[in-house]
């Protein structure tokens, strides 16, 4: 199975900042470059932080009002992350900004892997790194989904040659492959019930699926093998590994 990797599809022009940069340098660039957020890299080009808009408006929350009174830190202001924002507020380079440790992805990693560590870990971007923890990219949500934008018929001739073909050892024209905006119709008859459901599994995780429907038929309901049973046919090697 292909996935792309994160290096297809990030932005390798980086806005970066480094430790000592100044506050309203980083400021200029965020504006300059109309993005939410960079990295902060070392000498070495290793991302030590990100810093994002949020981190700026830490500074604003605590200017005086409008008729000079003063912000009035709250009762929780003890607590680690009220410490970490009053640093903040206090904050003249990028290095005392940055929110740390980063949260980065490696060139390497699929686009799926990308995308769940972002919804995990609630962050709209990740610098992107090479084999030696270097910044070599960035990479946004909207950028991962570009994989949504693969057309239909690429979509078809992938689940007719790593599905069908090289994991099923059906022919070409062993099952009918639909695809419109990017769900994929599976119909026709095979000969065991594990493989239409190898099948439907398989074409789930190929770049640009949006859903599968099921119309796939089987010959034999082998879904309950005996514990110890010896498994014999196309897609053995693929159950062995589930």
């Amino acid at each position: 199975m292909r996935y792309d990797k994160v290096g297809s599809v990030m932005t390798t022009d980086v806005v970066h900042a480094a430790y000592s940069t100044p506050f309203k340098e980083v400021a200029r660039l965020l504006a300059d470059h109309r993005i939410s957020g960079l990295p902060v890299v070392d000498d070495d080009d290793k991302v030590i932080g990100v810093v994002s808009e949020t981190d700026l408006m830490a500074r604003q929350a605590t200017a005086p009002g409008p008729h000079g009174e003063k912000y009035r830190a709250p009762l929780n202001q003890l607590t680690r992350g009220a410490r970490k924002q009053a640093a903040k507020a206090r904050a003249r380079t990028a290095g005392d900004l940055m929110s740390d440790p980063p949260v980065t992805v490696h060139a390497e990693n699929t686009i799926v892997e990308a995308a769940r560590t972002m919804a995990e870990r609630r962050v709209e971007r990740l610098p992107v790194l090479d084999e030696e923890d270097r910044l070599v990219g960035i990479v946004t949500r909207r950028d991962l989904l570009q994989v949504f934008l693969r057309p239909d018929d690429e979509i078809r001739g992938e689940v007719i040659d790593e599905v069908l073909v090289h994991a099923l050892w059906l022919p070409p024209r062993g099952v009918e492959v639909a695809v419109a905006e990017g769900v994929v119709t599976l119909t026709g008859h095979m000969e065991r019930k594990t493989e239409t459901e190898i099948a439907v599994s398989m074409t789930r995780q190929i770049d640009g699926v949006v859903d599968v429907i099921d119309n796939l038929t089987y010959r034999l309901d082998d879904a309950r093998i005996r514990e110890g049973q010896a498994l014999h046919g196309a897609a053995d090697d693929w159950l062995r590994g589930l």
